[in-house]
């Protein structure tokens, strides 16, 4: 239900359309339970797009776990993320190919933009330091550490 309702604000917010009835839903959700539950997805997501699409997706989830961002600011992301991720989309992928992938793309650039002022060096450390774990450099024999 809470991925949905974070979808939704997230459409209603890209239409310019009020939102604050909405988020009077979400004010009381336990959000770090619900951003420990994305975590296994966003790293199974990640590990089948690959490096340089994980990372912006890897930049909103750090800015989510952070303690300064906003209920609102959560809900976008959480819906960002969870559109991104989830098998069902609005406009899907295998009937409408590239305008399929389009439309995740627009949810987090919108998102992206919203919150990149805090992305700060210390996120970007850790985004760097996951993407590492989990796609290690081959010349050096690493082994992928999954959390």
């Amino acid at each position: 239900m809470l991925t949905i309702l974070c979808i939704m604000i997230l459409a209603y917010t890209m239409l310019g359309k009020r939102i604050e009835p909405l988020l009077e839903k979400v004010k009381n959700i336990d959000w770090r339970r619900k951003i420990d539950d994305l975590k296994d997805t966003v790293r199974d997501y990640s590990l089948r797009v690959g490096r340089i699409a994980a990372k912006p997706l890897l930049q909103l989830w750090y800015v989510l776990n952070d303690a300064e961002t906003t209920t609102s600011e959560k809900v976008l992301i959480y819906g960002a993320i969870a559109y991104i991720v989830m098998p069902v989309s609005i406009i899907p992928r295998r009937l409408y190919g590239l305008l399929g992938i389009m439309d995740e793309g627009a949810a987090l650039i919108y998102v992206y933009k919203k919150i990149k002022s805090k992305i700060t060096p210390e996120i970007n450390d850790k985004v760097e330091d996951t993407l590492d774990r989990w796609f290690p450099d081959p010349k050096y024999g690493r082994v992928i550490i999954l959390e």
